[in-house]
């Protein structure tokens, strides 16, 4: 009986039908490589209250940006709708010029490289976990990513080096040291746009340092999409947009940001006790 209803459960959820869906005759994106536009962006789920009012910004290729606010503010559903995780009740969210609705997930999926808090490892070799997403990589390639993510000096450290045993969920590896492999692996596919969602707010201070220089070696190479609670993460960003309420209240560098003495000002003498 218990198999019986295992096996039915497991049926079931394979006969679910996804609610984001290509649409017919959906085209290939191609290479992003000029900007990223969210048009009068709206987002609720289903009749819920709005989280997402509103939102339109134009974002540069090539540029770093970050998403700051308090909490429930809706700076990650802003980023889950890019690579179509939820789709917009309101407006259009464009890349280049192409509707994101109108593209194949799999071309606008495969452009995206991903970042979270949570970092999922592997209990396999530090090389296995790099190449995760682009199994046939050589090693040349592997710590090519490495490098540029900050991470082949502490992987060399290691006993075996690229073939060290991580552990489960990569428990051998600091929270700094696993965010780093994350984002070596992000890099090794080569995403035309690179988002991190939260990616250094449970890490120390020099683990944090490590993951920004990361951040500063990618620069310019990709355009790059920032969530971050603590501000320190994200001082390097050629834009911050200020999130409350589901919208974006306040926008610039974080000079032009600290000169308006508005909700950044605030936030920013919180966390850093001015």
């Amino acid at each position: 009986k218990t198999l019986q209803g295992a096996t039915e459960r497991v049926f079931g959820i394979m006969e679910i039908v996804p609610e984001i869906r290509e649409a017919a005759g959906a085209r290939k994106l191609p290479r992003h490589r000029e900007n990223i536009v969210f048009d009068g962006v709206h987002f609720a789920y289903g009749a819920g209250a709005p989280v997402l009012k509103d939102i339109s910004i134009r974002i540069p290729a090539g540029e770093m940006v970050a998403f700051v606010g308090s909490t429930g503010a809706g700076k990650s559903t802003l980023l889950d709708l890019i690579p179509r995780f939820q789709d917009v009740t309101g407006g259009a969210i464009r890349i280049d010029g192409f509707d994101i609705r109108d593209v194949t997930l799999s071309s606008l999926r495969s452009q995206i490289g991903l970042v979270n808090q949570e970092t999922l490892l592997f209990n396999e070799t530090i090389a296995y976990n790099i190449r995760y997403g682009k199994p046939d990589s050589s090693m040349a390639e592997i710590e090519a990513a490495a490098r540029v993510a900050h991470a082949h000096d502490f992987i060399m450290a290691q006993t075996e080096g690229y073939d060290t045993v991580v552990g489960e969920q990569g428990r051998r590896l600091s929270g700094g040291q696993r965010q780093r492999i994350a984002i070596a692996r992000a890099v090794l596919v080569d995403p035309s746009i690179l988002m991190l969602d939260e990616a250094a707010s449970a890490l120390d201070a020099e683990s944090e340092r490590q993951v920004q220089k990361a951040l500063e070696a990618l620069h310019g190479t990709r355009t790059i999409l920032i969530v971050a609670h603590r501000l320190s993460t994200v001082m390097k960003a050629d834009r911050i947009f200020v999130v409350e309420g589901g919208r974006i209240v306040e926008s610039g560098s974080r000079e032009a940001l600290m000169a308006m003495n508005g909700r950044f000002r605030r936030l920013h003498d919180i966390q850093f006790g001015t």
